[in-house]
Protein backbone atom coordinates (compact mmCIF):
# COMPACT_ATOMS: atom_id res chain seq x y z
CA UNK A 1 0.00 0.00 0.00
CA UNK A 2 2.76 2.04 0.83
CA UNK A 3 4.70 1.24 -1.99
CA UNK A 4 2.11 2.00 -4.64
CA UNK A 5 1.20 5.80 -3.28
CA UNK A 6 4.47 6.79 -4.85
CA UNK A 7 3.81 4.79 -7.96
CA UNK A 8 0.44 6.95 -7.80
CA UNK A 9 1.80 10.11 -7.35
CA UNK A 10 4.15 9.58 -10.04
CA UNK A 11 2.14 9.04 -12.43
CA UNK A 12 0.03 12.09 -11.29
CA UNK A 13 3.31 14.22 -11.64
CA UNK A 14 3.66 13.26 -15.17
CA UNK A 15 0.07 13.37 -16.00
CA UNK A 16 -0.09 17.16 -14.90
CA UNK A 17 3.32 17.87 -16.52
CA UNK A 18 1.69 15.95 -20.13
CA UNK A 19 -1.27 18.34 -19.93
CA UNK A 20 0.57 21.26 -19.00
CA UNK A 21 2.34 20.44 -22.09
CA UNK A 22 -0.53 19.89 -23.80
CA UNK A 23 -2.13 23.02 -23.22
CA UNK A 24 1.54 24.93 -23.67
CA UNK A 25 1.43 23.61 -27.32
CA UNK A 26 -2.75 24.09 -27.75
CA UNK A 27 -1.77 27.80 -27.04
CA UNK A 28 1.26 28.03 -28.91
CA UNK A 29 -0.23 27.00 -31.89
CA UNK A 30 -3.63 28.32 -30.95
CA UNK A 31 -5.29 31.32 -33.37
CA UNK A 32 -4.27 33.88 -30.51
CA UNK A 33 -0.62 32.87 -30.79
CA UNK A 34 -0.34 32.78 -34.21
CA UNK A 35 -2.13 36.26 -34.65
CA UNK A 36 0.50 37.58 -31.96
CA UNK A 37 3.12 36.18 -34.16
CA UNK A 38 1.84 37.47 -37.11
CA UNK A 39 1.38 40.92 -35.91
CA UNK A 40 5.42 40.83 -34.43
CA UNK A 41 6.60 40.31 -38.06
CA UNK A 42 4.43 42.86 -39.73
CA UNK A 43 5.89 45.00 -37.17
CA UNK A 44 9.12 43.91 -37.72
CA UNK A 45 8.93 44.23 -41.67
CA UNK A 46 7.17 48.03 -40.91
CA UNK A 47 10.25 48.95 -39.22
CA UNK A 48 11.94 47.38 -41.21
CA UNK A 49 10.75 49.38 -44.08
CA UNK A 50 10.96 52.62 -42.54
CA UNK A 51 14.81 51.84 -41.71
CA UNK A 52 15.40 51.27 -45.29
CA UNK A 53 13.48 54.44 -46.25
CA UNK A 54 16.42 56.46 -45.04
CA UNK A 55 17.71 57.76 -48.45
CA UNK A 56 18.80 61.13 -49.80
CA UNK A 57 15.49 62.40 -51.46
CA UNK A 58 16.30 63.06 -55.73
CA UNK A 59 14.83 66.13 -55.74
CA UNK A 60 17.10 69.01 -53.79
CA UNK A 61 15.87 72.29 -52.08
CA UNK A 62 15.76 75.16 -54.16
CA UNK A 63 19.14 76.05 -54.05
CA UNK A 64 20.37 73.44 -55.32
CA UNK A 65 21.20 71.88 -51.79
CA UNK A 66 20.47 68.19 -51.24
CA UNK A 67 17.95 67.10 -48.76
CA UNK A 68 19.20 64.88 -45.78
CA UNK A 69 17.83 60.97 -45.30
CA UNK A 70 15.54 62.56 -42.35
CA UNK A 71 13.40 64.37 -45.24
CA UNK A 72 12.81 61.01 -46.89
CA UNK A 73 12.24 59.23 -42.84
CA UNK A 74 10.27 61.76 -41.62
CA UNK A 75 7.68 61.47 -44.41
CA UNK A 76 7.97 57.53 -44.55
CA UNK A 77 6.57 57.77 -41.03
CA UNK A 78 4.08 60.47 -40.92
CA UNK A 79 2.69 59.46 -44.16
CA UNK A 80 0.86 56.24 -41.73
CA UNK A 81 2.29 53.98 -44.83
CA UNK A 82 3.52 51.82 -42.08
CA UNK A 83 0.60 52.22 -39.61
CA UNK A 84 2.28 49.91 -37.04
CA UNK A 85 5.42 51.93 -37.13
CA UNK A 86 3.80 55.22 -36.97
CA UNK A 87 0.81 53.70 -34.55
CA UNK A 88 4.42 52.73 -32.02
CA UNK A 89 6.44 55.96 -32.55
CA UNK A 90 3.20 58.49 -31.64
CA UNK A 91 2.54 56.63 -28.78
CA UNK A 92 6.18 56.53 -27.50
CA UNK A 93 6.56 60.03 -27.86
CA UNK A 94 3.54 60.61 -25.93
CA UNK A 95 4.19 58.01 -23.18
CA UNK A 96 7.78 60.04 -23.02
CA UNK A 97 5.99 63.36 -22.51
CA UNK A 98 4.13 62.52 -19.68
CA UNK A 99 6.67 60.42 -18.12
CA UNK A 100 8.73 63.72 -18.28
CA UNK A 101 5.62 65.81 -17.30
CA UNK A 102 4.49 63.36 -14.36
CA UNK A 103 7.95 61.31 -13.15
CA UNK A 104 10.69 63.20 -11.29
CA UNK A 105 13.15 61.55 -14.09
CA UNK A 106 16.27 63.57 -12.21
CA UNK A 107 15.45 62.33 -8.87
CA UNK A 108 14.03 58.69 -9.96
CA UNK A 109 17.92 58.99 -11.80
CA UNK A 110 20.07 59.66 -8.53
CA UNK A 111 17.82 56.74 -6.86
CA UNK A 112 18.40 54.25 -8.80
CA UNK A 113 21.84 55.33 -9.15
CA UNK A 114 23.02 55.16 -5.01
CA UNK A 115 20.83 51.60 -5.07
CA UNK A 116 22.99 49.88 -7.68
CA UNK A 117 25.80 51.11 -5.99
CA UNK A 118 24.67 50.45 -2.56
CA UNK A 119 24.03 46.68 -3.81
CA UNK A 120 26.99 45.72 -5.35
CA UNK A 121 29.08 47.71 -2.89
CA UNK A 122 27.01 45.35 -0.18
CA UNK A 123 27.78 42.26 -2.48
CA UNK A 124 31.24 42.79 -2.42
CA UNK A 125 31.48 42.92 1.11
CA UNK A 126 29.82 40.04 1.98
CA UNK A 127 31.40 38.19 -0.52
CA UNK A 128 34.79 39.18 0.92
CA UNK A 129 34.02 38.64 4.45
CA UNK A 130 32.08 34.89 3.86
CA UNK A 131 34.24 33.60 1.14
CA UNK A 132 37.35 35.72 0.97
CA UNK A 133 36.07 36.52 -2.58
CA UNK A 134 33.90 39.14 -3.51
CA UNK A 135 30.87 38.38 -5.51
CA UNK A 136 31.28 41.96 -7.68
CA UNK A 137 34.62 40.69 -8.94
CA UNK A 138 33.33 37.34 -9.53
CA UNK A 139 30.41 39.09 -11.57
CA UNK A 140 33.07 41.34 -13.34
CA UNK A 141 33.55 41.33 -17.07
CA UNK A 142 37.06 39.89 -17.90
CA UNK A 143 37.38 43.18 -20.57
CA UNK A 144 34.96 46.49 -19.86
CA UNK A 145 32.50 47.50 -22.50
CA UNK A 146 33.74 50.03 -25.49
CA UNK A 147 32.40 51.60 -28.03
CA UNK A 148 33.48 50.85 -31.38
CA UNK A 149 34.81 54.00 -33.19
CA UNK A 150 32.57 53.06 -36.43
CA UNK A 151 29.74 53.13 -34.31
CA UNK A 152 30.29 56.33 -32.69
CA UNK A 153 30.84 57.90 -36.13
CA UNK A 154 27.75 56.65 -37.55
CA UNK A 155 26.25 57.50 -34.43
CA UNK A 156 27.79 61.36 -35.35
CA UNK A 157 26.81 61.39 -38.52
CA UNK A 158 23.07 60.45 -37.80
CA UNK A 159 22.46 63.22 -35.07
CA UNK A 160 24.70 65.85 -37.73
CA UNK A 161 22.45 64.69 -40.13
CA UNK A 162 19.45 65.33 -37.95
CA UNK A 163 20.35 68.49 -36.55
CA UNK A 164 20.87 69.76 -40.58
CA UNK A 165 17.55 68.37 -41.00
CA UNK A 166 15.49 71.03 -38.81
CA UNK A 167 18.51 73.67 -40.20
CA UNK A 168 17.35 73.25 -43.35
CA UNK A 169 13.29 72.88 -42.59
CA UNK A 170 13.57 75.97 -40.93
CA UNK A 171 15.21 77.91 -43.77
CA UNK A 172 12.98 76.76 -46.46
CA UNK A 173 9.52 77.47 -44.29
CA UNK A 174 11.25 81.29 -43.32
CA UNK A 175 12.50 82.34 -46.83
CA UNK A 176 8.40 80.30 -48.14
CA UNK A 177 9.97 77.91 -50.45
CA UNK A 178 6.44 76.32 -49.74
CA UNK A 179 3.93 78.51 -49.28
CA UNK A 180 1.34 75.94 -47.35
CA UNK A 181 3.96 74.73 -45.68
CA UNK A 182 4.98 78.56 -44.39
CA UNK A 183 1.39 79.42 -43.81
CA UNK A 184 0.79 76.15 -41.68
CA UNK A 185 3.85 77.20 -39.48
CA UNK A 186 2.19 80.94 -38.79
CA UNK A 187 -0.90 79.68 -38.25
CA UNK A 188 0.56 77.19 -35.99
CA UNK A 189 2.70 80.00 -34.42
CA UNK A 190 -0.31 82.15 -33.81
CA UNK A 191 -2.39 79.88 -32.14
CA UNK A 192 0.47 78.55 -29.47
CA UNK A 193 1.24 82.81 -28.80
CA UNK A 194 -2.73 82.77 -27.79
CA UNK A 195 -2.99 79.16 -26.05
CA UNK A 196 0.62 79.52 -24.44
CA UNK A 197 -1.05 81.77 -21.67
CA UNK A 198 -3.66 79.09 -20.68
CA UNK A 199 -1.72 75.60 -21.83
CA UNK A 200 1.48 74.49 -20.05
CA UNK A 201 3.92 73.77 -22.56
CA UNK A 202 3.72 69.48 -21.94
CA UNK A 203 0.20 70.95 -23.40
CA UNK A 204 1.37 72.23 -26.30
CA UNK A 205 4.07 69.56 -26.92
CA UNK A 206 0.33 66.81 -26.57
CA UNK A 207 -1.17 68.63 -28.89
CA UNK A 208 1.52 69.65 -32.16
CA UNK A 209 2.64 65.60 -31.71
CA UNK A 210 -1.20 64.62 -31.81
CA UNK A 211 -1.67 67.23 -34.75
CA UNK A 212 1.95 66.72 -36.71
CA UNK A 213 0.56 62.64 -36.90
CA UNK A 214 -2.64 62.76 -37.39
CA UNK A 215 -3.36 65.70 -39.83
CA UNK A 216 -1.72 63.66 -42.33
CA UNK A 217 -3.60 60.43 -41.41
CA UNK A 218 -6.95 62.53 -42.03
CA UNK A 219 -5.77 63.65 -45.13
CA UNK A 220 -4.90 60.32 -46.79
CA UNK A 221 -8.07 59.06 -45.17
CA UNK A 222 -10.22 61.32 -46.85
CA UNK A 223 -8.06 62.60 -49.66
CA UNK A 224 -10.39 62.70 -52.46
CA UNK A 225 -13.37 64.46 -50.45
CA UNK A 226 -10.12 66.81 -49.02
CA UNK A 227 -8.97 67.57 -52.70
CA UNK A 228 -12.49 68.10 -54.09
CA UNK A 229 -13.20 71.12 -51.78
CA UNK A 230 -9.43 72.29 -51.79
CA UNK A 231 -10.05 72.43 -55.62
CA UNK A 232 -13.62 74.44 -55.56
CA UNK A 233 -11.75 76.97 -53.00
CA UNK A 234 -9.18 77.10 -55.46
CA UNK A 235 -11.51 77.98 -57.91
CA UNK A 236 -13.37 80.85 -56.17
CA UNK A 237 -10.55 82.26 -55.18
CA UNK A 238 -9.39 82.28 -58.51
CA UNK A 239 -12.47 83.52 -60.20
CA UNK A 240 -12.76 86.56 -56.75
CA UNK A 241 -8.69 87.73 -58.21
CA UNK A 242 -9.55 87.12 -62.05
CA UNK A 243 -12.66 89.66 -61.39
CA UNK A 244 -10.40 92.34 -58.96
CA UNK A 245 -8.28 91.98 -61.63
CA UNK A 246 -10.40 92.87 -64.60
CA UNK A 247 -12.02 95.53 -62.05
CA UNK A 248 -8.46 97.15 -61.57
CA UNK A 249 -7.29 96.73 -65.37
CA UNK A 250 -10.88 98.71 -66.08
CA UNK A 251 -10.23 101.06 -63.49
CA UNK A 252 -6.76 101.83 -64.73
CA UNK A 253 -7.40 101.98 -68.31
CA UNK A 254 -10.16 104.60 -67.62
CA UNK A 255 -7.66 106.24 -65.41
CA UNK A 256 -4.54 106.35 -68.03
CA UNK A 257 -7.10 107.48 -70.79
CA UNK A 258 -8.34 110.62 -68.68
CA UNK A 259 -4.91 111.18 -67.95
CA UNK A 260 -3.62 110.99 -71.93
CA UNK A 261 -6.76 113.66 -72.41
CA UNK A 262 -5.94 116.32 -69.66
CA UNK A 263 -2.20 116.02 -70.82
CA UNK A 264 -3.50 116.52 -75.06
CA UNK A 265 -5.82 119.59 -73.56
CA UNK A 266 -2.90 121.04 -71.53
CA UNK A 267 -0.57 120.35 -74.42
CA UNK A 268 -2.67 122.01 -76.93
CA UNK A 269 -3.36 124.98 -74.31
CA UNK A 270 0.54 125.43 -73.89
CA UNK A 271 1.27 125.16 -77.78
CA UNK A 272 -1.62 127.90 -78.52
CA UNK A 273 -0.30 130.10 -75.84
CA UNK A 274 3.91 130.02 -77.15
CA UNK A 275 1.73 130.04 -81.34
CA UNK A 276 0.16 133.36 -80.03
CA UNK A 277 3.18 135.05 -78.09
CA UNK A 278 5.20 134.30 -81.79
CA UNK A 279 2.68 135.83 -83.96
CA UNK A 280 2.01 139.08 -81.90
CA UNK A 281 3.69 142.42 -83.91
CA UNK A 282 6.84 143.70 -82.71
CA UNK A 283 6.85 147.48 -81.34
CA UNK A 284 8.66 149.79 -84.02
CA UNK A 285 9.95 153.61 -83.01
CA UNK A 286 7.46 155.73 -84.86
CA UNK A 287 9.52 158.69 -87.37
CA UNK A 288 9.63 162.06 -86.08
CA UNK A 289 7.40 164.14 -87.84
CA UNK A 290 8.78 166.23 -90.75
CA UNK A 291 8.41 169.98 -91.07
CA UNK A 292 8.27 172.62 -94.04
CA UNK A 293 11.24 175.09 -92.25
CA UNK A 294 14.24 176.11 -93.83
CA UNK A 295 17.29 177.65 -92.42
CA UNK A 296 16.92 180.63 -94.53
CA UNK A 297 13.68 181.41 -92.35
CA UNK A 298 15.70 182.22 -89.26
CA UNK A 299 18.14 184.81 -88.61
CA UNK A 300 21.87 184.75 -88.51
CA UNK A 301 23.88 184.43 -85.21
CA UNK A 302 26.37 187.43 -84.51
CA UNK A 303 30.01 186.26 -84.41
CA UNK A 304 32.12 189.19 -84.04
CA UNK A 305 30.56 189.83 -80.43
CA UNK A 306 31.69 186.63 -79.63
CA UNK A 307 35.23 186.38 -80.97
CA UNK A 308 35.98 190.13 -78.90
CA UNK A 309 34.68 188.61 -76.18
CA UNK A 310 36.72 185.97 -76.09
CA UNK A 311 39.77 187.72 -76.56
CA UNK A 312 39.10 189.94 -73.39
CA UNK A 313 38.75 186.64 -71.30
CA UNK A 314 42.39 185.59 -72.10
CA UNK A 315 43.75 188.76 -71.54
CA UNK A 316 42.36 188.68 -67.76
CA UNK A 317 43.94 184.87 -67.16
CA UNK A 318 47.37 185.75 -68.42
CA UNK A 319 48.15 187.56 -65.24
CA UNK A 320 47.28 184.59 -63.34
CA UNK A 321 49.06 182.41 -65.43
CA UNK A 322 52.37 184.43 -65.16
CA UNK A 323 52.10 185.07 -61.54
Amino acid sequence: MADSNPAANGGSVDTLKGNAQAAYNQIASGPVAQNVKDQSAKTSAEFSNLANARQTPSQPAATGQPLTHYHSFFSELLSWNNPRASAIAYASIVSLIFMVRYLDVVRYTFKLTWMSLGVTILAELAGKAILGNGLATQLRPRKYYTVPRETLDALIGDVHELINFFVIESQRILFAENVTASAVAAFGALLSYFLVKIVPYWGLALIATTLVFFVPLAYTTNQELIDHHLKQASDVVNSQTEQLRQVASRHTAQATEITKQYMGDYTAKAQQMIRGRSASPEITPKPAPQSNLKESDFPQAPKEGLKNKADSEEDEEEPLIAA
